[in-house]
């Protein structure tokens, strides 16, 4: 016999999972934004609570079936060309010990992806420096440190590389440690400039 009511949370949860993936894949949402608006879709006024939201995962999961179903003719070309653009720069800011994250990485990138890096040097001002050297206009923001909410936000510069949008989040050398650690699912989130060679070369 089956819970009815886990099995409607878990129905719910696919349904904002889904919403959210559509999101994501065709305006280019961030997966927080997505999920709380998803769940405003999905929910209307109602209080689900925090256990009908669903993790990352499911929705990278939902993003990668709608790319599958909708995008299968244009999504792989373009995430290679992402990839690509993303090796170039890597290559290019070889020195600060350059990984590559987020779609791009996992592969669900879409039409309004963004190539998402982290740097690692002894201060970020040397990455800026080094940019404006070479007369990359940039722009300077923060983002969440990859290590949780107890960590400071780290600063992150965003430029254009050959026609596609960069955000490089710059971190000290001492996070590089921790930056090589994989979830506890055995899943890696981030990946060096030998790693995105090798996803180029199986593509």
């Amino acid at each position: 016999m089956t819970n009815d009511a886990f099995d409607d949370t878990a129905l719910q949860r696919k349904h904002i999972a889904a919403a959210a993936a559509r999101l994501i894949a065709q305006d280019g949402a961030d997966y927080a934004g997505a999920k709380r608006k998803a769940a405003r879709q999905i929910l209307g006024d109602s209080q689900g609570g925090a256990n009908l939201l669903p993790d990352n995962a499911q929705i990278e999961a939902e993003v990668r079936r709608y790319n599958a179903l909708f995008l299968a003719d244009s999504q792989p070309a373009h995430l290679f060309r992402l990839r690509g653009v993303a090796l170039r720069v890597m290559e290019a800011l070889a020195q600060f010990h350059p990984h590559l994250s987020g779609a791009v990485f996992n592969g669900t990138a879409g039409a309004h992806a963004e190539i998402q890096l982290q740097l690692f040097a002894d201060s970020a001002k040397e990455v800026q420096i080094f940019l404006l050297d070479k007369n990359v206009a940039i722009d300077i923001s923060t983002t969440p440190h990859f290590k949780g909410a107890r960590f400071e936000p780290v600063e992150t510069v965003s430029f254009l590389w050959h026609g596609e949008g960069v955000h490089a989040a710059l971190y000290e050398l001492d996070d590089l440690r921790g930056a090589l650690r994989q979830k506890i699912d055995g899943r890696a989130v981030r990946t060096d400039t030998a790693g995105l060679r090798a996803l180029l070369a199986e593509a």
